[in-house]
């Protein structure tokens, strides 16, 4: 066996192969190398789409909406859309009320934070009630539309609204625009808008 690697023979042989082998494993490598680098940039890729705010579907205007004409950020909007709008906003709160009232009964017993969170989430969802209720009417009375090919209308936009909101805090700072937007839809159109708004806080 020893005089085998003294044999200048075979001793070619083995400075021929090992560069051979050598180079497929540096290739094998590179390629391992490269799958995991593409799998790890798939991953973060996907994990950003996710994470990917969606866009805001764009709202169907009709020259016959109604548009609100009260001065802040709804003027010349359809009051369809604005209350849409509000609507998700306010839909939003109570899915973060709610949240925090189950964490409140269940993770960490607090009667008095439950009970809170509770009134509040009732508020909320009364309020986006109102709103979503507003929305229809105008869609029903301009458009013509039937009671469900109006919320198919304006429930793109409402989920929109909400789901940019990633706090209670945020939602509360979206939410103080609406009760202007509320009370001059009840000037202009108190059958739309008819429902007494308690603040949601």
């Amino acid at each position: 066996m020893g005089g085998a690697l003294l044999n200048p023979g075979a001793r070619a042989n083995y400075d021929r192969a090992m560069p051979r082998l050598t180079v497929k494993a540096a290739l094998f490598a590179l390629a391992l190398i490269v799958a995991v680098n593409g799998a790890q940039a798939q991953t973060r890729q996907k994990r950003e789409q996710r994470s990917a705010e969606p866009a805001t579907p764009a709202a169907s205007v009709d020259k016959r909406d109604s548009l609100v004409a009260a001065a802040g950020a709804f003027n010349g909007r359809p009051y369809w859309l604005a209350l849409a709008q509000c609507g998700g906003i306010y839909f939003k709160l109570n899915v973060f009320y709610t949240d925090a009232a189950v964490h409140a009964r269940i993770d960490r017993p607090d009667p008095r934070a439950n009970s809170e969170f509770s009134k509040k989430l009732t508020d909320a969802i009364k309020t986006a009630t109102a709103y979503f209720d507003g929305a229809e009417h105008f869609l029903m009375t301009d458009r013509g539309l039937e009671r469900i090919d109006a919320v198919l209308v304006y429930d793109a936009q409402s989920h929109a609204a909400g789901d940019r909101l990633k706090t209670i805090d945020a939602a509360l700072t979206a939410a103080k625009v609406c009760p202007v937007l509320y009370q001059a839809c009840q000037e202009a159109n108190a059958k739309a808008c008819s429902e007494t708004l308690a603040p949601v806080s």
